[in-house]
């Protein structure tokens, strides 16, 4: 996992396992405040679609910036879903 600050928080969880990154997100998220912003890369299938629903589920606004052959890029507004 790479943490970044700049503008955005990023956090790169390709290649970690379910539900490991599901976690790793909503540990990034707690230490945001509502409406910043958090970048995701994450595996496409079981990881993309347990993160998306599971952070949505918890009242984050998700949106996939770009997809890649085998991961994508992700946007989550903190607490605005």
């Amino acid at each position: 996992m790479t943490l970044e600050h700049s503008s955005k928080l990023l956090i790169d969880l390709r290649g970690t396992p379910c539900p490991v990154n599901f976690v790793r997100c909503r540990l990034a998220i707690e230490e945001l405040s509502p409406k910043d912003c958090l970048q995701v890369y994450l595996d496409q299938g079981e990881p993309e679609e347990m993160v998306i629903s599971g952070l949505q589920r918890d009242g984050h606004h998700v949106e996939i910036i770009q997809k890649y052959s085998s991961w994508i890029k992700l946007n989550i507004i903190c607490g605005i879903g």
